[in-house]
């Protein structure tokens, strides 16, 4: 009787012996020894079975003049773009093929639109609490993006920076008291308030655009303060963020549609390949 590694070293060697390959539409593999496995030769061959890679980009142009070169070639195998308007992001796979005629999916090209600098500066301090110095900074330096304004009246930016800098905490209170033939009554009430020797700022606009390719926007900042016993808190609010956030991706969509619509169909959402 064969034990066990006896047999399997008869069936390894005759494995070798017999060189057995497996000829596929694309590939050559060959069956090798060890638990039957398979290897594909397509690493030894002088070039590969079919093309396939990943772009990640963030540049527009770029993006689209790869999409351009890439269409119609003959590894092209029903390519399809799908826009993700959440992440501001475009991928392209160049060999999805279709339901009849599957490829691959395993040769694409992804772009991911980056914020510029202001933009980017902007959503770092939308929603947060800052202290007087830390906001007149952000002012500071980002002010040839700022217009500030107090209600109707719009406002030299340097003296509305000027006027967060020296903003003062005012408390008052008030006594009031009540006597009856058989009661007692007596409340206090105190109000606390927060003033500048300049005027105040309470919007800001913010010009920018939020990524390269797409135009400038206005938008606007509330200011609130917080106040307390000591130092003032201070907020800037978005007006009408998911609104004008929700243009953002329209404008993306737009704008990816005018560059490579005409080359291939576009979708918007995400793909997950099956398994």
């Amino acid at each position: 009787m064969f034990d066990h590694k006896v047999l399997e070293t008869l069936n390894a060697q005759a494995i070798a012996a017999a060189q057995v390959r497996i000829q596929t539409s694309a590939n050559q593999l060959m069956v090798l020894p060890a638990n039957c496995t398979t290897l594909n030769l397509e690493q030894f061959q002088h070039g590969r079975d079919r093309f396939r890679g990943a772009l990640h980009t963030h540049a527009l142009k770029a993006f689209a003049a790869y999409v351009e070169r890439h269409i119609g070639g003959e590894d092209d195998k029903g390519a399809s773009g799908f826009v993700d308007q959440d992440a501001m992001r475009a991928t392209v796979i160049f060999n999805l093929g279709t339901p009849d005629d599957a490829g691959h999916g395993d040769d694409r090209a992804t772009l991911t639109l980056k914020p510029t600098a202001a933009y980017k500066a902007l959503l770092e301090v939308v929603g947060r609490s800052m202290s007087q110095q830390q906001l007149a900074e952000f002012l500071e330096d980002w002010a040839p993006h700022i217009t500030a304004c107090a209600g109707e009246q719009q406002l030299n930016t340097l003296a509305a920076i000027n006027a967060v800098r020296r903003m003062q905490i005012k408390a008052t209170s008030e006594l009031n008291s009540e006597v009856g033939d058989l009661s007692n009554r007596r409340s206090a009430m105190e109000e606390i308030e927060a003033r500048s020797l300049e005027t105040l700022p309470t919007t800001f606009v913010f010009s920018t655009k939020p990524y390269d390719p797409l135009s400038f926007a206005d938008i606007t900042l509330r200011l609130s303060v917080i106040t307390g016993d000591s130092a003032p808190v201070l907020k800037l609010r978005w007006v009408g963020q998911e609104a004008q956030q929700e243009a953002f991706a329209e404008e993306f969509q737009q704008v990816l549609t005018d560059e490579i619509g005409d080359l291939l169909p576009l979708t918007i959402g995400t793909y997950q390949q099956g398994h």
